[in-house]
């Protein structure tokens, strides 16, 4: 994982984060995720975290009903702010590498202008680690699963990006690229570790790819 702060268990981690729900954004331990940020209460959560531990929880909303303020899923996954532009319009372009889910204990109630919550990682240390699962993880089965996928759904793929990838890299990136539902990506979030979210990801692409009406994308 590329940051400069090493987390080795819970207690260097904080008991709260700022949390930043959006729909189908998934983030996931050692995961990086471009986010472009425009929204005041947003640049504001940025700026909070820069004054702090650069932390930020990214959740998934229940639904993709839109709303100020969201109903969240209760598991979410830390983020490190890893690098970072300033625009010049007033955004923010940035980079999350993905350190540890948690569990939300509860909202706070807070007078900033974006959602935090008191939460704990107890139930995800084994993520501030390299996955044990990596080398149980069915490979051929995650490839499979993707070039049907990419063929029902017209998707280029960059396979040589993907024949090198490690299995831990491989089954995260497609995990947070692929155009998967909210349900889905929470699914994934969830996995209990990297060989189970693999046959997630194995599930949810073979039945994405029975339906056989997918528009044409782009996955690389």
């Amino acid at each position: 994982m590329s940051i400069n702060t090493p987390y080795e268990n819970a207690n260097d981690l904080p008991d709260t984060l700022p949390v930043f729900p959006l729909g189908g954004a998934l983030l996931l331990p050692r995961g990086q995720l471009p986010l472009n940020i425009f929204e005041p209460r947003y640049l504001a959560m940025v700026d909070f975290a820069l004054k702090t531990n650069r932390l930020i929880g990214m959740v998934q909303p229940l639904n993709d009903k839109k709303s100020a303020k969201p109903a969240i899923h209760q598991v979410g996954c830390a983020g490190r702010i890893t690098q970072l532009a300033e625009t010049g319009d007033g955004r923010y372009v940035l980079t999350l590498t993905g350190v540890v889910r948690f569990q939300i204990i509860e909202e706070l109630s807070v007078l900033t202008p974006f959602r935090q919550c008191q939460v704990q990682f107890s139930g995800f240390v084994a993520d501030l680690g390299e996955d044990a699962m990596e080398s149980a993880v069915n490979r051929s089965g995650v490839i499979d699963a993707l070039r049907q996928f990419a063929g029902v759904h017209k998707l280029q793929v960059d396979w040589e990006s993907i024949n090198s990838a490690s299995n831990e890299a491989l089954v995260n990136a497609l995990s947070m690229m692929a155009p998967f539902n909210i349900k889905e990506k929470q699914a994934l979030l969830e996995a209990t570790d990297l060989s189970h979210r693999a046959e997630v990801l194995i599930a949810i692409s073979q039945m994405e790819s029975a339906k056989s009406n997918g528009a044409p994308s782009r996955l690389q």
